[in-house]
């Protein structure tokens, strides 16, 4: 199927090229437990067991810690301001520097060339908050992104289901791809079919629906005894919160994650900031879906076309991994502290995506 002249609403996953598409297969998990069957004579197959457990619920305490930093920089200052940093900080920033600052660059590789513009949501267009279910963009921010999607193709690659963060965003000339691009959609303003409803791009996980639903409702129910955990349901996956959780509960909440994943071999648990990502276990990803959308649009040809991704969670290395490994584009993490990153540049908080967002609509509004 050529890509390049195909409508982007595509209905047929299997029209999309194998090399793209990845083993889409499900997997055991890599670990089992052992049966008595399997255990050597004299082995205490329940002290085998516990162990395991106690292995992975340390490993995924361990990544619960490494991937919610609590400290913060002084950001009381603005953007091109030469603010005496840490020293940590500093040379961090010298290996990923502001996309702000270097932004004139930036646009000069473009020249000539498409742009299409790839936006996480939490704590990237907005603010993180203790409640997930008020997440809100500033009219501003939503201002700025409709302005971009005016000049470039835009999409929102979010952990949340299709349905929440298009609810948030508000703007339907958008490209959605929810729950780690697991469920993509656009809207249907744009294409010929039923009005008031989304058309279906792409669902390589639809299968696990009815397992996802279930997993979440043991989730609930097993952290429904914890002060501040919050479970969302986010269609294709299910998120655990513990921003709210005392730290001192976290290694409970990592055991009961892993207590009701034991029922569930088909599902695995990644780790986000401050969150518990419950997913199929698919070879499929943010960065399969900017591949996937990419193709889709018809804007695959590396040569002619810069992507630009911002995010800032851990889940959004896999879209950075990929444009650095297709030696196009640029990945942009938003942190306030220094983190491995397969991103080229970095913005400091929501305020400075919003100034390059604005600064890049400006800029193609002067090369017209």
């Amino acid at each position: 199927m050529d890509m390049s002249t195909s409508s982007p609403v595509i209905t047929d996953p299997v029209s999309i090229s194998p090399p793209l598409l990845g083993s889409l297969t499900s997997n055991l998990m890599p670990f089992s437990v052992m049966s008595g069957g399997c255990s050597s004579p004299g082995m205490n197959v329940s002290a085998s067991r516990r162990t395991i457990e106690e292995v992975l619920v340390n490993g995924l305490l361990d990544a619960m810690k490494s991937s919610s930093p609590r400290k913060k920089h002084n950001l009381a200052f603005s953007p091109g301001d030469s603010p005496d940093e840490d020293p940590a900080y500093t040379a961090w920033m010298s290996k990923c520097p502001s996309a702000l600052t270097f932004f004139k660059q930036i646009v000069a590789n473009a020249q000539g060339r498409k742009i299409a513009v790839f936006l996480d949501y939490d704590g990237t267009l907005s603010p993180i908050v203790d409640d997930p279910d008020k997440a809100f963009m500033s009219p501003a921010m939503r201002a700025a992104v409709r302005n971009v999607a005016k000049y470039f193709p835009t999409a929102i690659v979010s952990g949340r289901s299709c349905k929440k963060v298009s609810e948030f965003v508000k703007l339907k000339e958008l490209y959605y791809a929810g729950s780690h691009g697991m469920d993509i959609v656009t809207s249907a303003a744009e294409h010929n079919t039923e009005k008031g409803k989304e058309a279906n791009l792409f669902q390589p996980a639809f299968e696990f629906l009815p397992m996802i639903d279930e997993v979440s409702k043991s989730l609930l129910e097993a952290t429904s005894g914890i002060e501040g955990a919050n479970v969302e349901n986010n269609k294709f996956c299910v998120s655990v919160h513990y921003r709210n959780v005392a730290e001192k509960d976290w290694e409970v909440v990592a055991r009961l994650v892993n207590e009701v994943l034991e029922a569930f071999p088909r599902l695995k648990v990644t780790n986000g900031r401050m969150v518990l990502e419950v997913r199929p276990v698919i070879d499929w990803d943010k960065g399969k879906a900017v591949e996937f959308l990419l193709q889709s649009l018809g804007l695959n040809d590396s040569e002619n076309v810069i992507p630009i991704y911002i995010g800032d969670d851990r889940t959004d290395e896999d879209a950075f991994k990929v444009l650095r490994e297709r030696n196009c584009g640029y990945g942009i993490l938003v942190s306030q502290v220094p983190k491995d990153t397969e991103a080229l540049y970095s913005l400091r908080d929501p305020s400075e995506v919003m100034g390059f967002l604005n600064a890049l609509v400006r800029w193609k509004k002067h090369s017209l």
